[in-house]
């Protein structure tokens, strides 16, 4: 996530007022923000139509719209952006269930590769309320999987993001798959 060193000075302007700083960073962010929500889309069925594009848009609109946010630098923009994308992936997915019959929960595994892309909205929305659970027993834990999962992050940009170090970002990760699949497996069961 090579960006210049300018995206955190943006970053304090908008919070200190400078409207036109939001205008300036979007060029600066946007190839990243496209990197992250093509990663999340690569695995969404054939038929899905919320496109890269316009995932990056939805969640950069919630992102302007943050008022209570205190951007500290880059990798906390992009933590933030990972939970924007979190909420479109999911309202996107609750909205298509709403459209459809509404399904039955099926066991999954966190791991990126294995979601497979038939069933893929009711993965999501347990997913999400999985998380919901888990972050009221251990946010940090919860704000690892989003950097990690929904965001793209290395290790090291979740740990900077998180104001932690590497190591602990990657025992929480194995916490939190753990704890997150006994948790989806559990609401089957």
């Amino acid at each position: 996530m090579n960006a210049p060193p300018d995206i955190t000075g943006l970053l304090l302007d908008w919070q200190a007022g400078d409207a036109d700083a939001v205008d300036r960073l979007l060029p600066l962010v946007y190839e990243e923000l496209r990197r992250v929500a093509h990663l999340q889309l690569r695995s969404e069925r054939g038929d899905h139509t919320l496109s890269t594009t316009a995932l990056v848009h939805e969640a950069y609109v919630r992102l302007v719209d943050q008022t209570r946010v205190r951007w500290a630098d880059r990798s906390h923009f992009f933590a933030i952006a990972s939970r924007a994308m979190r909420r479109v992936l999911v309202d996107y997915a609750r909205q298509h269930r709403a459209a459809k019959r509404g399904g039955e929960r099926r066991p999954v595994t966190l791991d990126e590769a294995a979601i497979a892309v038939e069933g893929r909205t009711e993965t999501l929305i347990a997913l999400d309320e999985a998380l919901i659970r888990l972050a009221a027993l251990n946010e940090r834990l919860c704000r690892v999987v989003e950097c990690r999962f929904f965001g793209g992050l290395t290790e090291e940009e979740t740990a900077v993001a998180l104001q932690v170090t590497s190591r602990t970002v990657r025992r929480d990760w194995v916490k939190a798959k753990g704890w997150l699949f006994q948790e989806m497996h559990a609401d089957v069961a």
